[in-house]
């Protein structure tokens, strides 16, 4: 049977569009689009021959289905030519025990999924090779595009300008100006692409880009384009795959544009739907207080929602105060039996240091997530029992700067309760003795 997918309004209004055509909105109600799949096709194959399928490919050299992402080719946009897929064999990204970690919060089977070992260093690849793939298929098919465009607070740009290098497509990057790391900011221009440094915050590059892309020909790579949630949603399926097909109790991610929360949801319903799983986790968005929307909303019920000036934080990519797929997020948290947590500034830098203790190296969004990990096990809200999944969403080197300041204590409001610097000593032997003796005494009453 064949598979294919499109464009529908996420409101339900009636109306169809295809993927390798250029649109963000429903043409009827200006809501954002979601991809969608014809289920009797996909129930074409049993729940086990689906799971035999992926397992067979993952990894595995077979154009291009070694991907963790297009080895779900069919789950995610099946009637695109091999040819025009462009992928750096993103995906398949470690599920790593926590063992220690967890321990110390009281969570026995805490595991982080380590998307930002991924090509460009962050879990945005996922989703950039399915848009850049279809835009690749859109520019062989006739559709005059000239470039692709994004606004970022670092991931993104990172992430559009590498697979459109690959492909041969110019990229276009807005960014807010001295708030991406240095090493966010050097990837794109390694690159080749056009960076354009605004004076203003993502929401307003967000702003820019949606203007810009009003013109057909300059395609818009943001998450408001759901070719990107398409590839993000197989982190879900590899979570699940990596526990043989079971689901964790709870999945805890960061939330910034919200994009990726969507996108998690998407694949554990399709997984259900599909009969691959039996049950769904529990899902937590971890913001930043600084950047904290959805977190209001929730403390309200969602009843309402409102956009907030995000303020600066640590956690750069999550800087966000009027998230673009916040409704999207809604939906799924109430179909999860969601809930929302947030971390100050002293709370997610401290929370990946002590992580980082037990042998990980976390990017600060990736401490808001542990952060809120703490507070809802302290709450007992995340029980001892409970397995939980926290997505590392990027690599901590593109943070080496501010993770340094940490140690440094340079930090403003932020008491570094973990840091650690390097000891001046002379060449002298005995000295040196003394300094590691010391230390190794201090190792031993602090780990008693």
């Amino acid at each position: 049977m064949a598979y294919h997918a499109w464009f529908q309004c996420v409101n339900g209004c009636s109306g169809q569009y295809s993927p390798f055509e250029v649109i963000y909105r429903c043409p009827t109600c200006s809501s954002l689009l979601e991809v969608k799949h014809d289920p009797s096709a996909l129930r074409d194959r049993s729940a086990a021959a689906w799971m035999n399928l992926f397992d067979g490919r993952a990894g595995r050299t077979a154009w291009p289905y070694g991907s963790g992402v297009w080895s779900k080719k069919e789950w995610v946009l099946p009637q695109i030519n091999d040819d025009n897929i462009v992928s750096t064999f993103e995906g398949n990204t470690n599920l790593y025990w926590a063992e220690r970690h967890g321990r110390t919060i009281g969570i026995e089977d805490l595991w982080i999924k380590q998307s930002g070992l991924s090509h460009t260093g962050s879990f945005k690849d996922l989703g950039m090779t399915v848009l850049v793939s279809a835009v690749k298929q859109m520019r062989n098919n006739g559709i005059p595009i000239r470039a692709v465009a994004c606004a970022s607070t670092g991931d993104t740009s990172a992430s559009l300008a590498s697979y459109c290098a690959a492909a041969g497509i110019p990229a276009i990057v807005l960014l807010p100006r001295n708030k991406v790391s240095n090493a966010q900011l050097l990837q794109p221009l390694a690159n080749g692409a056009l960076v354009i440094s605004l004076d203003t915050d993502f929401d307003g590059c967000m702003k820019v880009v949606q203007e810009l892309t009003r013109d057909e020909s300059i395609y818009l790579a943001n998450s408001m384009n759901s070719l990107r949630l398409e590839g993000q949603k197989t982190i879900s399926v590899e979570i699940a795959q990596q526990f043989d097909w079971q689901v964790p109790d709870w999945v805890i991610i960061p939330g910034g544009n919200l994009g990726n929360v969507s996108a998690l949801g998407a694949g554990f319903l399709l997984m259900r739907d599909l009969g691959l799983i039996t049950r769904l986790p529990r899902i937590c968005v971890a913001q930043a207080e600084r950047a904290n929307p959805l977190y209001r909303a929730f403390l309200g019920g969602f009843e309402r929602f409102e956009a907030v000036p995000a303020q600066t934080t640590l956690a750069s990519a999550i800087q966000i105060g009027n998230p673009v797929s916040v409704h999207r997020a809604i939906k799924v948290l109430r179909e999860f039996d969601g809930v929302v947590e947030q971390a100050s500034e002293s709370e997610l830098a401290n929370a990946a240091a002590r992580a980082d203790r037990t042998g990980m190296f976390n990017c600060p969004h990736t401490g808001v997530a542990l952060a809120a990990l703490e507070k809802l096990a302290a709450a007992k809200t995340i029980r001892p029992e409970h397995r939980v999944v926290v997505v590392s969403t990027a690599s901590g080197l593109k943070f080496s700067d501010s993770k340094l300041a940490y140690h440094q204590g340079q930090i403003a409001g932020v008491e570094a309760r973990h840091a650690n610097l390097p000891v001046n000593c002379s060449a002298d032997s005995g000295e040196i003795r003394n300094l590691i003796g010391r230390h190794l005494e201090k190792w031993n009453i602090l780990s008693a």
